[in-house]
């Protein structure tokens, strides 16, 4: 494991989720980008997981796909696959011509399921492992 890899990964995967609360919280509401980032989010914090376990994820924004080989190594991921369904439909799409409105509830499910995948356990743990190669 490349520890500053993943570091990394999860670093990126922080800024985008801090990203996404600050714009949901701001005057101005950008729903469509909100939810971008809080897929953007999740993608980070699965391919961090998946670095951790040695396996070079594909150059893919799919959340299915990347959560199913996170399955295959901690099946604490099969917690979060309703997630990564809701959230992969903003991890492309949304950034184009609109084929559908995004709301202020699905914005603020959104965060909810980013805070929820950043809580399970494997993704916890490896947060505290990679804390423990700064000291």
């Amino acid at each position: 494991m490349n520890t500053e890899d993943v570091k990394e990964w999860l670093t990126i995967a922080e800024d985008d989720f801090d990203s996404a609360k600050i714009l949901n919280d701001a005057a101005k509401k950008h729903f469509e980008i909100t939810c971008y980032l809080c897929a953007q989010s999740a993608e980070k914090y699965l391919k961090g997981y998946l670095i951790y376990c040695d396996i070079v994820p594909q150059k893919t924004h799919n959340l299915l796909f990347l959560n199913n080989l996170c399955v295959e190594k901690d099946n604490n991921f099969e917690k979060i696959q309703t997630l990564c369904n809701f959230l992969n439909r903003f991890a492309n799409d949304i950034r184009y011509p609109h084929k559908y409105e995004v709301s202020e509830d699905a914005a603020n499910f959104a965060i909810a399921a980013v805070e929820k995948i950043r809580n399970i356990k494997p993704i916890k743990d490896l947060e505290s492992l990679v804390a423990t190669y700064d000291v």
